[in-house]
């Protein structure tokens, strides 16, 4: 099967852009190309890479006039008979985000507002009409014109504050690809599971057709009672709800891919991938030095507060009046020709009484709130990674002895159980208390893997998830 080629629009060349932006000392800066917008946090460099051998990627883009312009053509080979990789997934995603598709415009649209705001005033002119009504004695025609001259670096800091904003908002566009990253890759895991749950319910249902057979057998040779049969068959009833359980959540997460990917009537897939990997042995104080210095939140606020330095700036340059030059040409015309001239005007305002001083201390008191909200987010990156770490050293330890100790014993137990059974050597009682171990044991399991990949995702995508959700 060939899925359709999809088409991207201002949302994959931003996310390959950010991928070669690096923090560095960022300042307020005239010009436009001096402004080296940072996607990263504190000197770290975001380069995920989405590129797989499923995937055909190809990107062209223009600047014209500050404004992004790309043509992007991806193409997800997937047959029949090959599972959907995790990667054609993410690629669905970040193509179907309408979240992504709004925070590229909300980057573009601040772009233009920079060109906008370095542009200086446009001149005036007009015509000139002097003591009109004296019966052409004394009328005089004319054109006037005059000029606001902008007091330097007025309108390079007007730019360059709206370039901060645009690079804060290039930061809540990558946050906001981390977040459909994370969900695509959540529900992945969840479809994983539910698979595995799937396979793992078929064997229950195995083991216990065996043993309702096993059961039968003893009951026609007449060593063991019928209700020896009728407890098997209940667990066979019981193991054939679970398989009907894991069915309903595989649709339910499968329904939940579709969303996240733009096709929320996408069928239940084979999917590519294993649950069963090795912890990769996480520290707290590790992880916790990552995700401040890749979180777009945090580069969000740094942007926020070199904007409101620059804002103050700004207003404290404002005090310094701006020039409006005039100039007037005019002619009298008495019928029998005309005298031609002119006039000069410089005016300034003089600020005697406003001196700016509200615009001042708002904008000192911008700058403060900026800095502190910048503290507010990295004790606030501290406080959301300690659950999740928590769930993740949970999980580790819990899969590292499931897998490694209690597992195998649990599987030589049933084994072992039902061989001396089927001799007559043990009741039902204990075949049916073993058989609800396993099954247990099996199902803990893979709840615990499922804990312990998803702790991994939320921390490798820097506590940051809920794409669809409404902020």
């Amino acid at each position: 099967m060939r899925i359709r080629e999809l088409r991207i629009a201002r949302l994959t060349i931003i996310r390959l852009s950010v991928g070669s932006w690096v923090l560095t000392g960022w300042a307020c800066l005239p010009g436009w190309s001096q402004v080296s917008p940072p996607i990263g946090a504190r000197d770290a460099v975001a380069s995920p890479s989405d590129d797989t051998g499923s995937m055909h990627l190809s990107v062209e883009a223009t600047l014209v006039d500050g404004m992004i312009h790309d043509s992007t053509t991806l193409d997800v080979a997937n047959t029949a008979n090959s599972p959907l990789t995790l990667e054609a997934l993410e690629s669905m995603a970040l193509a179907a985000s309408p979240s992504l598709q709004a925070a590229s415009a909300y980057v573009n649209a601040a772009r233009a507002r920079a060109l906008q705001a370095g542009l200086g005033p446009n001149p005036e002119a007009g015509i000139d009409f002097q003591q009109l009504g004296s019966g052409g004695e004394a009328e005089q025609y004319g054109v006037a014109f005059s000029q606001e001259i902008v007091r330097p670096r007025k309108l390079q800091l007007d730019r360059t504050i709206v370039l901060h904003e645009a690079a804060r908002l290039r930061q809540e566009f990558e946050a906001e690809r981390r977040r459909v990253l994370t969900d695509v890759r959540v529900a992945y895991v969840k479809a994983l599971r539910a698979q595995q749950q799937l396979t793992y319910t078929q064997q229950l249902i195995e083991i216990s057709e065996r043993g309702a057979q096993a059961a039968s057998q003893l009951l026609r040779a007449k060593e063991v009672s019928r209700a020896d049969l009728l407890q098997q068959e209940i667990e066979l009833e019981s193991a054939n709800l679970l398989y009907q359980n894991a069915l309903n959540s595989r649709q339910a997460v499968w329904r939940e891919i579709g969303a996240i990917v733009g096709q929320p009537l996408m069928e239940p897939q084979e999917l590519a991938g294993d649950l069963e990997q090795s912890s990769r042995g996480l520290i707290f104080e590790e992880s916790l030095a990552q995700v401040q210095s890749q979180s777009p939140e945090i580069a969000s606020a740094l942007a926020a507060i070199d904007r409101a330095r620059c804002q103050l700036q700004r207003q404290l340059i404002e005090t310094k009046p701006n020039v409006t030059v005039g100039g007037l040409i005019n002619w009298r015309d008495n019928g029998t020709g005309g005298d031609a001239n002119g006039g000069l005007i410089v005016a300034m305002p003089i600020p005697l009484w406003n001196q700016n001083q509200g615009a001042i201390a708002d904008a000192r008191h911008q700058l403060t709130a900026a800095q502190r909200e910048l503290e507010k987010i990295e004790l606030g990156l501290a406080q959301r990674l300690a659950p999740v770490f928590e769930r993740y050293s949970n999980a580790a330890e819990q899969v590292e002895r499931y897998r490694n100790r209690i597992l195998p014993r649990t599987a030589e137990t049933l084994q072992m159980t039902r061989q001396s059974y089927e001799l007559g050597e043990v009741d039902i009682v204990n075949l049916l208390t073993v058989q609800r171990t396993y099954a247990n044991t099996q199902l803990s399991y893979l709840n615990a893997l499922e804990s312990l990949r998803l702790a991994e995702i939320e921390i490798d995508g820097l506590l940051l998830s809920g794409s669809l959700a409404r902020r």
